[in-house]
């Protein structure tokens, strides 16, 4: 490696909006905020939040229902058809 072209890569502090602090390493040369860590990041934590823009989610399960719908067969559905 040539010397001295190397930017240095020094520990910084990484804090995050929710609280979290870690230190890492970086060339960046100071301490960076962040808004979203993976502590709290949505991906990693399994915890998804639905943003309804203008009612658009309800509109949606109200047209197609909410997915789970189970269709009758066998006998109890020719029971009913046949009266």
């Amino acid at each position: 490696m040539k010397q001295g072209i190397h930017p240095e890569y020094k520990a910084i502090k990484v804090t995050c909006s929710c609280g979290s602090i870690f230190e890492t390493r970086s060339t960046l040369g100071r301490d960076l905020l962040l808004e979203v860590c993976s502590k709290c990041h949505p991906f990693y934590t399994g915890k998804q939040k639905i943003v309804d823009t203008a009612g658009r989610v309800d509109r949606f399960k109200q047209k197609y229902g909410s997915g789970r719908t189970t269709k009758k067969s066998g006998p109890e559905q020719s029971k009913s058809d046949s009266k």
